[in-house]
């Protein structure tokens, strides 16, 4: 994405940069699910330490039921 170089330019370090990029997947992804980021977000990351591993896929955006 051409909008995107410049503004990563300054991330700081390649591991910065690959943050960048996976908190803007995780984003997008919401997005494009018609699901609000911040909420999910919230509740995913609140939602977590319950969780078992078998049922995390429970936790995608196109899952979510907010």
């Amino acid at each position: 994405m051409p909008l995107g170089r410049k503004n990563y330019l300054f991330v700081g370090s390649e591991a910065g940069g690959k943050a960048a990029a996976i908190a803007n997947t995780v984003i997008e992804t919401a997005k494009l699910n018609t699901v609000d980021p911040h909420a999910w977000l919230a509740d995913t990351l609140a939602s977590i330490p319950d969780y078992k591993i078998t049922k995390v896929d429970d936790l995608m955006p196109w899952r979510w039921s907010g």
